[in-house]
């Protein structure tokens, strides 16, 4: 284990780690210039996440910056290198510390057990636990769908209880302190009227652990009374902390009792002074057009459509006051102009860099921007229906001149789909289109079953976000290279933890940690003898 004054490193281990979103911000934190956090383990059983994890796993064992074998083939799009040949040192160590693996699976487990006492081992309680138990039977969108199912109950659904996995590794590897990121609805669920969270949280508390808020609106990490934190304190929102996303996660962070620091209650999430919006992050990457399913791909039949469709939009009357009608006309007019101007229609995959942000966040532009790339990474369109590239022209012309995405109710009957709920009010945003000046909605995982609910905002390109772009939403860093086929680079991305995001985190948690050893806490060599004790006991 490496120490340097004050910066004793904690190695982290990283469960249900996806494609790395949490890791990845860990890893970033540094405090002035050392890093205190070193990820040690990452599991994960999907395989085209696993893949996406192992390769940055291995880009990160190169401190000076990646190697010029992975530019080189992410620039001149070739076959992938052999990194067991070129870096066997660094390809060995990442395939130890990214396993597919999965939780509770009782010969994974071992093999997972066995990697955990030996981190244990090697650096004692400068340990850390984060990750996320996965999400799906706790969001409203899946008990929706859970609910239409006659057979289906919560009490049988293993998902429910994946948190215990966690809280398995969390009474074996006993960290200094632990990260646990879920989905809002988590809030709200319960399993024969018992309330999930409050299960969650008494099960945390039960091994050793002071929970802590850190978007508590109390302005500290703890009430001056002792009160602990309510369960919306645990929400945080990313766009409050200069992220281009509106998204709301329960983040629970825990700190072990018999190693409390001296807590100072200015230590919460700090807001960000900049807002960061869709333009910011979006309007630098190549244009693209779609592709057209169900056709032949050809950029002059996807103008053509366009063509039709922009006709008919042209004598489409909108609802709302005349100068949104004004307004409406004025867009639908530079739509004419310019694919009158344009010399050849778009392409649907970018062999070009991405421009640098207009007027974005320094940090956030630093954060993503790579310019040793010059291509823009994971940034190919899927293929549209028709009816539904109609659709998409009308909410980001609707989107231009009302300053929001139309309704169901909204858009003109000869753009309606065959939805039975079409005008119940139940899906009043089916087709909804991303804006400009706001933060987006949050990026989740149903992306990659269609784009309706992640349209692009300018309405020349007329399609669904890329991956890179709802890459960029999520704050992974330009030369985050996603990999498996496209539908599971999609549900990477949706399902992770913003890496920005678990960089702020990060950056908190190393406050209270640090706050430990400037008020003369035992020394790490006496952690690590007492957690070989530990573990000779156990």
């Amino acid at each position: 284990m490496k120490s340097t004054g004050l910066t004793t490193q904690y190695g982290i281990v990283d469960l249900f780690a996806g494609p790395g979103g949490l890791a990845e911000g860990f890893s970033a934190f540094s405090d002035n210039g050392r890093h205190p956090f070193r990820v040690r383990l990452s599991v994960e059983k999907d395989p085209a996440a696993h893949r996406t994890l192992l390769l940055r796993t291995f880009l990160r064992e190169f401190e000076g910056g990646f190697p010029e074998a992975y530019y080189s083939w992410l620039n001149k799009r070739g076959e992938e290198p052999d990194w067991a040949r070129l870096h066997p040192e660094q390809w060995q160590h990442a395939n130890r510390i990214a396993i597919r693996r999965e939780l509770g699976n009782e010969v994974d487990q071992r093999k997972i057990d066995s990697q955990v006492d030996d981190i244990r081992r090697e650096f004692g309680d400068r340990t850390i636990l984060i990750g996320g138990p996965p999400c799906q039977a706790y969001s409203l969108v899946g008990r929706a769908r859970n609910a239409g199912n006659a057979e289906y109950e919560a009490k049988n659904d293993p998902r429910h209880f994946l948190y215990r996995a966690y809280i398995a590794t969390l009474r074996r590897l006993k960290p200094a302190a632990f990260v646990m990121e879920n989905v809002k609805g988590i809030l709200s669920s319960t399993v024969d009227g018992v309330a999930v969270f409050k299960r969650v949280l008494d099960d945390l508390k039960a091994e050793g652990y002071r929970l802590v808020a850190l978007s508590a609106p109390r302005n500290g990490l703890l009430a001056t009374d002792g009160a602990e934190p309510e369960a919306k304190d645990f929400v945080i929102r990313a766009e409050e902390h200069g992220l281009p996303q509106a998204r709301h996660r329960v983040i629970v962070v825990g700190i072990r009792l018999d190693r409390e620091p001296h807590l100072n209650q200015d230590l919460c999430l700090k807001t960000s002074n900049s807002r960061a919006t869709v333009r910011h992050v979006l309007e630098g990457l190549p244009k693209l057009r779609s592709g057209l399913s169900g056709k032949p791909d050809a950029a002059g039949q996807w103008a053509d459509v366009i063509a039709n469709a922009l006709e008919q939009l042209s004598m489409v009357r909108v609802s709302g006051p005349p100068e949104r009608q004004s307004a409406y006309d004025e867009a639908i007019a530079r739509m004419r102009i310019a694919f009158r101007q344009r010399n050849e229609p778009l392409c649907r995959m970018s062999a070009e860099a991405a421009r640098p942000l207009p007027d974005c966040p320094g940090l956030l532009t630093e954060w993503l921007m790579d310019p040793r790339l010059a291509v823009t990474l994971n940034h190919d369109t899927r293929g549209h229906m028709p009816s539904d590239l109609g659709r998409y022209l009308f909410a980001a012309i609707f989107a231009e001149a009302a300053g929001r995405s139309p309704k169901a109710s909204e858009f003109p009957s000869f753009l309606a789909p065959r939805h039975a709920n079409w005008q119940t009010g139940k899906f009043a945003d089916r087709f909804r289109v991303q804006i400009w000046d706001a933060p987006a909605t949050t990026v989740v995982s149903h992306i990659s079953k269609d784009g309706h609910y992640f349209i692009h905002p300018d309405p020349t390109q007329c399609r669904s976000l890329t991956v890179r772009e709802a890459a960029r939403l999520q704050t992974f860093p330009d030369n985050y290279l996603f990999l498996g086929n496209r539908t599971e680079q999609y549900v990477q991305v949706g399902n992770a933890v913003p890496p920005l995001l678990a960089h702020c985190i990060a950056s908190t948690l190393w406050q209270i940690l640090k706050n430990r050893f400037e008020n003369g806490a035992q020394g790490s060599q006496g952690d690590v003898l007492t957690a070989n004790n530990e573990l000779e006991r156990a």
